[in-house]
């Protein structure tokens, strides 16, 4: 071996070393804590401080790349600074639409396995009309959701000066009833998304959290300009809570998005009625062989491709006894799973590798 090499720094990561242990003061402490709740209330305590402190964190850095787009191409600062503008122009639109995609994604993916990753009632709503969550989780997040977003807009009001200007209007003489169907298609789009990635279970679900940024960072390039981009009705009011000013046309932030997830809902309703996993599976030859995900207590079906054709009868015992080798890879048994929070996650010494499905060659 090359001298350097043996050389280089390793990790060396003990898994133990993370678990609070006997001597850690927090110990004590929150064993006492989580002791006073049922067992059955854990699960929705973790998913509350999960999704309130994702929330903060997210927008808080969403509102902070909006003051900061403001108030950088301010040139009537004077001796302070304002956020204050009269019309954006495209580079503000494009960072404001980088600053609340990144944010989603990054803090989106930090809070996925603790609470889901949500940080908006409409879409709480969604994931209780589709059966992804329960209706008194979903009752929990919106109210852990909305105290978060209007703390957000107060930390931001407080740490930046010129003002808190990230609210949501309508602009470029867009209509009450445009701005409605505006934010319906925006937040349909980025319900429909996380529906998709997030809820339903696949091979790359815990990629999910960079197709949602995404799917944010576009739809706040279409609606910064016309709408002010909220598909989030917290996300309009908080804002309005902190400048103690509410606009005439505020109900459009309630119509638009609940209206954009209801149509969501419908379409991933329709889809699933349509068993759209079996869609790809006529062009899929028996030689393809995709990873299978693990089938998640609480979670939606798998919507994996299968290997081969359904239309495939198993092969018959006179196949398998035969000369020709048979490759066969058996499914280990299920691992006992906790629940936390909106993921559940395998039992410590339990974790599951990938396997591929049960399959044979001719």
């Amino acid at each position: 071996m090359d001298p350097l090499i043996s050389r280089r720094p390793t990790l060396n990561i003990n898994p133990s070393s993370t678990v609070l242990n006997s001597s850690d003061p927090l110990k004590k402490l929150f064993t006492k804590l989580f002791n006073v709740l049922p067992s059955s209330s854990r699960g929705h305590v973790v998913a509350v401080i999960g999704e309130f402190l994702g929330t903060i964190v997210f927008l808080v850095l969403a509102f902070a790349g909006v003051e900061t787009a403001s108030a950088s191409s301010n040139k009537n600062q004077g001796s302070g600074v304002s956020t204050a503008i009269k019309s954006h122009t495209p580079e503000q639109l494009l960072y404001i639409a980088l600053a609340a995609g990144f944010s989603l994604a990054i803090t989106a993916w930090t809070f996925f396995r603790i609470s889901g990753g949500l940080f908006n009632p409409v879409i709480s709503f969604g994931m209780a009309l589709i059966g992804a969550i329960t209706w008194v989780r979903c009752l929990l997040l919106i109210v852990s959701q909305s105290v978060a977003t209007i703390a957000a807009s107060y930390i931001v009001y407080a740490l930046f000066n010129g003002g808190l200007n990230v609210g949501t209007g309508l602009g470029g003489g867009t209509g009450n009833a445009q701005g409605i169907v505006i934010e319906m298609i925006l937040t349909a789009q980025l319900a429909f998304t996380i529906f998709m990635l997030a809820a339903e279970q696949h091979a790359a679900t815990y990629l999910a959290p960079i197709g949602i940024g995404l799917s944010l960072f576009i739809g706040e390039l279409v609606g910064v300009f016309w709408t002010g981009g909220s598909m989030n009705p917290i996300r309009s009011l908080a804002p309005c809570i902190v400048n103690r000013s509410f606009p005439e046309n505020l109900w459009i932030y309630f119509v638009g998005p609940i209206a954009g997830v209801i149509l969501a809902v419908l379409v991933y309703k329709l889809v699933k009625a349509l068993e759209y996993e079996t869609a790809q599976d006529q062009d899929q030859g028996p030689e393809l062989i995709l990873p299978t995900a693990r089938n998640v207590v609480g979670r939606k079906p798998s919507s994996v491709i299968p290997m081969a054709s359904l239309n495939s009868a198993p092969p018959s015992v006179e196949h398998s006894q035969a000369k020709t080798p048979e490759l066969r890879v058996q499914q280990p048994s299920k691992p006992h799973t906790k629940s936390i929070g909106f993921i559940d996650v395998p039992a410590p010494g339990t974790e599951e590798k990938a396997v591929l499905p049960e399959c044979y060659a001719d």
